[in-house]
């Protein structure tokens, strides 16, 4: 699991314990920097005494990764969200103001848009699912709003989606940037989403990704007042001043 600093020292006991069970990476400014990890993993050789003797803090920037049966043990009857990236266990911070607000503006254009339509828009959390080519294990994401254009064709019989939304889109925080940016947009690409729209409250900017084939088809950026279009639907449009707050 890949945590901030500002999360492990508000929850400090809770990832004690988690740590006993995983490797509990710890970041800073998304960089690792150290990890909590139980006693039992830890070559005796290397002990030393500790206050908090049973779960010490060592430093090493070398995550371990989990498996996919883990995380879903892990994340069994949790009230917290996670996400699971190619082995690595992220838990969601709780979002900002900026951060709702850009996310319930343009769920409500998103909504109005496609309302009477075959395409249905979702806001996290909401799980999705995504197997990268040739891997045996997947990637579950909770984007930060998505459209589904064959939501009828992919429920299973718990009434889970197993399919891949059309566009995604993620709203940029402090503690999920890189993931946003780097992780995310390489596997939206590789997995068959066809529009990737990334927000950034902090700068007031949006940048949006159409990918075709596994590639970066088209791209562009744009700031209030002007207005983002999507390669997708081409009458989709949303005014960017309507995202932030003032």
């Amino acid at each position: 699991m890949i945590v901030r600093t500002t999360e492990v020292q508000n929850n400090f006991g809770k990832y004690l314990m988690i740590a006993a069970k995983e490797e509990v990476i710890i970041t800073r400014n998304g960089v690792e920097v150290a990890r909590l990890q139980s006693m039992e993993e830890v070559p005796e050789a290397t002990r030393k005494e500790s206050v908090v003797n049973e779960m010490p803090l060592f430093y090493d920037a070398k995550p371990k990764k989990a498996t996919y049966e883990e995380f879903l043990k892990l994340t069994r009857n949790e009230e917290n969200r996670y996400e699971y990236i190619d082995g690595q266990i992220y838990l969601l911070a709780s979002p900002r103001t900026g951060h709702q607000y850009a996310v319930g503006s343009l769920f409500g254009i998103l909504f109005n848009h496609f309302q009477g339509s075959q395409y249905t828009p979702f806001t996290a959390p909401y799980d999705i699912h995504l197997k990268r080519p040739g891997h045996d294990e997947p990637c579950v994401v909770q984007p930060d709003l998505m459209v589904i254009c064959d939501l009828d064709e992919h429920l299973d019989d718990q009434d889970y989606y197993t399919g891949i939304p059309c566009l995604v889109v993620e709203i940029l925080s402090e503690s999920t940037q890189g993931k946003d940016l780097v992780k995310k947009l390489d596997l939206y690409m590789e997995c068959g989403v066809q529009e990737y729209w990334i927000v950034d409250p902090t700068e007031r900017k949006a940048i949006i990704y159409h990918f075709q084939d596994h590639k970066i088809k088209q791209t562009s950026m744009c700031k209030p007042p002007e207005t983002a279009h999507s390669f997708l639907f081409e009458e989709l449009s949303v005014e960017l001043e309507l995202l932030f707050k003032s």
